[in-house]
């Protein structure tokens, strides 16, 4: 599925911070606690019945129906606001507001598209009049768009690493860069944005 929600254990080492903010390790222990929840209930969904119809593709999709996505996105859209409300609880401390705010302020045209996508998919007879519609084109646009902001998150994340912004914390980069990962997936896109939930070409007889 796009935006995959995947949980590992991150192990930090750190030395507290002074103030009232939260330290780095607390930030990224709350981020991950976010990401265990979502990824449950994400993985969960996947595994059921009519949830499989997220990772569907080509032929596949032949074994549901757009009902079934309709009903599966809608449950993403609930794990989805779950995890902005859970973040938007989060303070990020100071080193790292600039990027907790540019990594959770992109998906919003995604998350509107997908929800457009859902309704429409409830009214679709089959997958061929679902993969014509506008909604379903302005999904497959969205999804491009997040995908570029994914890859565009991480390259500034490398650019900070290179410029040696957290030289007294080492590991921050490569930590918030598996987090990127975890939350967003940025692996977990599909290769062609433009061809998600497309049914293969029916031969003529």
């Amino acid at each position: 599925m796009r935006r995959i929600w995947v949980c590992t254990g991150l192990v930090l080492a750190v030395a507290a911070c002074g103030g009232g903010e939260p330290t780095l390790t607390e930030y990224v222990e709350s981020l991950n606690d976010v990401v265990g929840r979502a990824s449950e209930q994400y993985y969960d969904l996947v595994a059921s019945e009519q949830g499989g119809v997220l990772v569907a593709e080509g032929g596949q999709l032949t074994a549901f129906t757009p009902q079934d996505l309709q009903a599966a996105l809608e449950q993403v859209s609930e794990i989805a606001v779950e995890v902005e409300e859970a973040v938007s609880a989060i303070e990020a401390p100071e080193q790292v507001a600039d990027l907790h705010r540019l990594f959770f302020d992109f998906n919003g045209g995604f998350v509107s598209a997908q929800e457009a996508l859902a309704t429409r998919a409830g009214t679709a007879a089959d997958w061929e009049e679902l993969s014509e519609t506008p909604e379903m084109a302005a999904y497959r646009v969205a999804l491009a768009k997040d995908k570029q902001s994914c890859a565009e998150f991480q390259a500034k994340l490398d650019a900070t690493e290179e410029r040696g912004v957290f030289a007294e914390t080492p590991w921050i980069p490569g930590e918030l860069k598996e987090v990127v990962e975890l939350l967003l997936g940025c692996e977990g896109y599909p290769e062609h944005p433009e061809d998600v939930y497309r049914p293969p070409p029916t031969s003529t007889p």
